[in-house]
């Protein structure tokens, strides 16, 4: 019993160092100028907008962008945590 506390406190100090290690983590998406750059959190850290993009599709081109990022960084998220989550019994193969 001790020892699976030792292992379930073990795996927590794991996940958090592993988010900390997100926040650093810097993603870039771009679409139609619009550059946009999130964190391995899925923290919106910037969003350049072009000075010359006609205002009517900046809209359209943040939003494209910003789902792109946060898409990418889903990804990179995931394959920081699935050591852990593998190691917890919850992920893994064909997970």
């Amino acid at each position: 019993m001790l020892q699976k506390a030792r292992d379930m406190y073990r795996l927590q100090k794991e996940a958090r160092q592993a988010k900390k290690q997100l926040r650093l983590i810097h993603i870039e998406a771009e679409s139609r100028g619009v550059l946009v750059t999130v964190n391995g959190e899925q923290e919106v850290l910037s969003i350049v907008i072009p000075p010359d993009m006609p205002r009517e599709q900046i809209p359209g081109a943040v939003q494209d962008a910003l789902n792109r990022a946060l898409k990418k960084a889903q990804v990179v998220a995931a394959e920081k945590m699935q050591g852990v989550m593998g190691e917890l019994g919850l992920g893994g193969a064909g997970a």
